[in-house]
C-alpha cells in the first residue's frame, strides 16, 4: 500500500492537484496569521465574522463551565441535554419551520439523511443539481441508488428530466442548493418549489451558505418561501460562525431521522461549549441586517473591480465570487502570487470543481473593507 500511496500522490503532483495542510492562527477579524505574518484571508467562510465575536466565546465558556466540555455520549443514550432540545426548537423558529434536529457537521447531516429517507423509497428517482456538494453526492450513492443530474440551476432541463424519467419511480426527490458554494449563485426557490410541488416530489434544500447571510433575518433563502422545503440542511459554521448542523422540517420528519438516520443515532452528541456558541449566534444573526447590506455591497464591487480588470466570475451574485482561471497550475501560481503581496485566496481544483475550471474562490466577510478589496484588485493588477 505504501507504494500505491506514492504513485497516488506523484500522479496528483503532476496534475497540479496536490493537497497539502498549512497551518494559520486567527488573526484580527478578516485576517490570519502564517509564519509570523498577518494577512488578508479571502477564503474562510466566517461571513458575518462571528468566530471571533465576544458574545460566542462568552456564552461558549459559561456553557462550558454550567455543563462541561462534552455532551459524554449520544443523544439516544444519555447525551441529549437540554441545551440541544432548547436550540432546536430556536432553529425551528428561526427556519419557520414544524422542527429541527442538530447533526455534527453539515458532511454528516448530507450523508446521513439521504441513506435514512430512500431507505423508504428504493424506488425512488432523484434529481439533483449537478454541482450540489460532494456530500451530498456521497449520501445519496451511499443509498444505493443512482441520481438524474440535471444541468446548473436549469430548470428547464429539470423539468424534461422529470417529464422523461419520473415515471413508475414510487417516489420523487428533488435536491439543490439555495447558495452554491464553489459559483456564489443561487437557485431559483420560487420556481423550483413550484415544480417540486406540481410533480409531487419531495424537495430538499441545502442551505449551507446562506444560513445567516441571505434571506430574512438572515433566515436563508427558503425561509422567505410561502411554500417551504420539504427538509432543509444548513450549518452552523459557515455565517454563524461555530460548528455543526441542522435539519429543519416537519416534526415527522425529525422524529423519523431519529430512529433511522445512523449518522445521528451513533454519533455523540454536539458538546457544550458549542452549543452555546450556536446559541449566542441564533441571538445576534437576526440583528445584523447592517452587516448583511455592507457584505452584499463589497460582493457587488469586487466584481465590478474584477470584471474591470477582464475577469470572469460566472454567475455569482452572493459573497461567494469566484474568480475564473481553468488550469490548475494556473490558478495554483496566482494564489501564490497573492499570498506573497499579504492576501490568502485559496486555489481550488478538480475534484471539487470540473476539470478546466479551476479557480481562486473568494469569500467574503462583513468584517472587510473596501480597502481590503482595492488591496486585492491591486494584487491581481500587479500579478498579471
Amino acid at each position: 500500500m505504501q507504494q500505491r500511496f506514492a504513485a497516488a500522490l506523484a500522479d496528483r503532483k503532476a496534475n497540479g492537484q496536490f493537497r497539502e495542510l498549512h497551518a494559520v492562527e486567527p488573526a484580527r477579524p478578516g485576517y490570519v496569521r502564517r509564519n509570523g505574518r498577518e494577512i488578508l484571508d479571502l477564503s474562510s467562510n466566517d461571513y458575518l465574522g462571528l468566530a471571533h465575536h465576544p458574545a460566542l466565546i462568552e456564552r461558549s465558556c459559561e456553557w462550558a463551565r454550567a455543563m462541561g466540555t462534552g455532551a459524554r455520549a449520544s443523544r439516544l443514550v444519555v447525551g441529549t441535554l437540554e441545551a440541544h432540545s432548547a436550540i432546536e426548537a430556536k432553529i425551528a423558529r428561526f427556519k419557520g419551520s414544524e422542527a429541527a434536529l442538530l447533526f455534527a457537521s453539515g458532511w454528516q447531516a448530507n450523508a446521513a439523511i439521504f441513506p435514512a429517507l430512500l431507505s423508504l423509497a428504493p424506488g425512488a428517482a432523484i434529481f439533483a443539481d449537478r454541482l450540489v456538494h460532494a456530500s451530498i453526492h456521497h449520501g445519496i450513492s451511499a443509498a444505493g441508488q443512482r441520481q438524474i443530474r440535471f444541468r446548473h440551476n436549469d430548470l428547464d432541463h429539470l423539468e424534461q428530466l422529470l417529464d422523461e424519467r419520473a415515471k413508475g419511480a414510487d417516489a420523487l426527490f428533488i435536491v439543490t442548493e439555495s447558495v452554491f458554494s464553489m459559483d456564489g449563485d443561487r437557485c431559483d426557490l420560487v420556481r423550483l418549489s413550484q415544480i417540486a410541488r406540481a410533480h409531487g416530489a419531495f424537495l430538499i434544500v441545502d442551505e449551507a451558505h446562506a444560513t445567516g447571510v441571505l434571506g430574512e433575518g438572515g433566515a436563508g433563502l427558503s425561509a422567505d418561501l410561502p411554500d417551504k422545503p420539504d427538509l432543509v440542511m444548513g450549518t452552523f459554521s459557515k455565517g454563524l460562525g461555530s460548528f455543526g448542523a441542522y435539519v429543519a422540517g416537519s416534526q415527522q420528519l425529525c422524529d423519523y431521522l431519529v430512529n433511522a438516520c445512523g449518522g445521528f443515532i451513533y454519533s455523540t452528541a454536539l458538546p457544550p461549549p458549542v452549543l452555546g456558541a450556536i446559541d449566542a449566534a441564533l441571538d445576534l444573526v437576526p440583528q445584523m441586517d447592517a452587516e448583511r447590506r455592507h457584505l452584499a455591497a463589497l460582493a457587488d464591487s469586487l466584481r465590478a473591480g474584477l470584471h474591470d480588470l477582464g475577469f470572469d466570475t460566472g454567475a455569482s451574485d452572493t459573497q461567494i465570487v469566484p474568480l475564473l482561471v481553468g488550469a490548475e497550475e494556473e490558478a495554483l501560481a496566482m494564489s501564490r502570487s497573492l499570498e506573497e503581496r499579504g492576501i490568502l485566496c485559496t486555489a481550488i481544483r478538480p475534484p471539487t470543481v470540473a476539470k478546466g475550471s479551476s479557480r481562486l474562490r473568494l469569500a467574503l466577510s462583513s468584517a472587510h473593507r473596501e480597502v481590503d478589496v482595492d488591496a486585492l484588485l491591486h494584487g491581481l493588477a500587479k500579478s498579471r
